[in-house]
């Protein structure tokens, strides 16, 4: 048996180990959890989070304003090789050290800080659907390697690519509604799963070996093309990274683009970056040297360059948390002006 097969061996029997990491069942004669419900609002938090520029949220303003009024649920979702999940877990952590709301982050059933790649993408789209249904604001997701893909698949079949009806999910029960539409809770109409549109999506180091992987054999041809059914997709790329097959100089294997309205970023990181634990950051919310400088990040500025002795996925860290604090303030705008307007808004965010 040659290198290249023995390794194509080694990935299959890894991923299918980590197939089984997908949410718990429930034991026999256990209720579902309950979520608690969104957090009442006064008015001077409501003005407090229409007054902020969503470019420029500082810490203070996540501490004080921000993680006091609505917001969005996070989906992570990891990549497909055990136990590398656990680098999304730190991820996760990271968030929470910032400032973001662990509840708002966790499965609400089983207390994981991720998703698997190898869920049913059609039960996790319907699942976004449900938590924008009961909580008012869309959710965001961030994908690592197959996780990544899987996130790109999630907006495919949202857009309708995968099939005209979508479930929605419940993630508590882990089954079916019965029913591929929500109640709007910001414009009172009908939305279906397919064509709801999420605020925020991310993509780091997908693609590659992922495509040897039965799972993911609908996404080749697909990958690049991200459907109009996210308002901001941002796609990372490590210069040089063979898990991903990205080569510097090779632009057309790692260019995101865009139909729609949806805004696509693409972002080079340093090939220093390893793919495998890309999203360990868990130390950098409490490092003194790194942290002042995520706080302030602002991409396309000159203080968007590392500090010296910032580790290489510093970088990354910091563009998706600047993201996730700029998506969170439009979102949470967006519900306090909907409600203020008698909820006649766009689900694009936009109040009509």
């Amino acid at each position: 048996m040659n290198r290249t097969r023995r390794l194509l061996l080694v990935m299959l029997t890894l991923a299918l180990a980590g197939a089984g990491c997908t949410v718990r069942p429930l034991r026999e004669g256990q209720a579902p959890p309950q979520l608690p419900p969104p957090p009442a609002l006064d008015r001077t938090t409501e003005e407090r989070i229409l007054a902020l520029d969503p470019e420029r949220v500082t810490a203070a303003d996540v501490r004080d304003t921000l993680a006091k009024g609505p917001t969005p649920r996070i989906v992570l979702l990891h990549g497909g090789i055990y136990p590398v999940h656990l680098a999304m877990s730190s991820f996760g952590e990271f968030l929470v050290g910032m400032g973001y709301p662990e509840a708002r982050i966790r499965h609400p059933r089983d207390g994981e800080w991720s998703h698997s790649p190898y869920e049913d993408a059609l039960q996790q789209a319907g699942t976004l659907a449900w938590y924008y249904e009961r909580d008012g604001t869309r959710p965001f997701l961030i994908g690592h390697s197959q996780g990544g893909m899987q996130a790109v698949k999630i907006l495919l079949v949202l857009a309708g690519e995968f099939g005209p009806d979508v479930p929605v999910w419940n993630p508590l029960t882990d089954t079916s509604e019965g029913r591929t539409a929500i109640d709007d809770p910001v414009t009172g109409r009908r939305q279906p799963v397919v064509g709801f549109r999420l605020p925020y999506a991310s993509a780091v180091g997908a693609g590659g070996a992922a495509f040897l992987l039965p799972n993911q054999w609908t996404m080749v041809g697909r990958l690049l093309t991200i459907p109009d059914s996210v308002d901001e997709f941002a796609g990372y790329w490590i210069d040089f990274d063979t898990w991903a097959w990205t080569f510097p100089g090779v632009e057309a294997t790692r260019t995101f683009t865009g139909t729609g309205a949806t805004r696509v970023r693409n972002v080079t990181l340093p090939a220093g970056n390893n793919h495998v634990v890309m999203p360990a950051s868990r130390a950098l919310s409490t490092d003194p040297a790194v942290r002042p400088w995520i706080d302030a990040y602002r991409p396309g500025t000159p203080a968007a360059e590392p500090p010296g002795g910032a580790p290489d996925n510093a970088l990354w860290v910091a563009d998706v948390w600047y993201s996730v604090k700029k998506h969170w303030a439009l979102e949470a705008q967006r519900h306090i002006a909907a409600r203020r307007a008698g909820g006649k808004a766009t689900v694009t965010g936009k109040l009509e």
